[in-house]
């Protein structure tokens, strides 16, 4: 197994194929990691949410690591590394942005399913968890790949 470094551009179209990644935020030195669909556009990640812990932590401290992966066997596999800031997009500033997250989300079936269901399988229906809509602009990325 050969591990190589992906060039920025590589990165960039990896991400864009990809729609799942793992988030890493950290409240007061305690990491908290989740999955999440996304979509990309220009220098941003969008993803749609329900109001909870990783929302607390984001708008306490908006630095946030974005691992989006791709395994196809033990020794071929690609993985990227995104440094990212949090935009919480739930101003009405925000409108014309949040159309676009609904936007590109809405290109995927059930895109909306991750982030309106809770363990129990049922689609929340109360009106103080309002879903929301939020970017993770990008900062600066790596990434690493095997040639197999």
């Amino acid at each position: 197994m050969n591990v190589q470094l992906m060039s920025y551009d590589e990165c960039i179209a990896f991400i864009k194929r990809q729609w799942l990644a793992r988030i890493g935020c950290a409240d007061e030195n305690v990491p908290y990691v989740i999955p999440v669909q996304y979509s990309y556009s220009g220098d941003r990640l969008y993803v749609f949410t329900l109001p909870g812990k990783k929302l607390d932590i984001m708008r306490r401290n908006p630095r946030v690591c974005v691992q989006i992966d791709q395994l196809k066997s033990k020794h071929s596999w690609k993985s990227v590394i995104v440094d990212t800031r949090f935009i919480d997009l739930s101003g009405e500033e925000c409108r014309e942005e949040k159309d676009q997250a609904w936007s590109l989300l809405a290109k995927r079936t059930d895109w909306w399913e991750p982030g309106a269901l809770k363990p129990t399988g049922r689609i929340v229906d109360n009106p103080s968890h309002t879903h929301m809509f939020f970017a993770l602009e990008i900062i600066d990325l790596s990434g690493r790949k095997t040639d197999d």
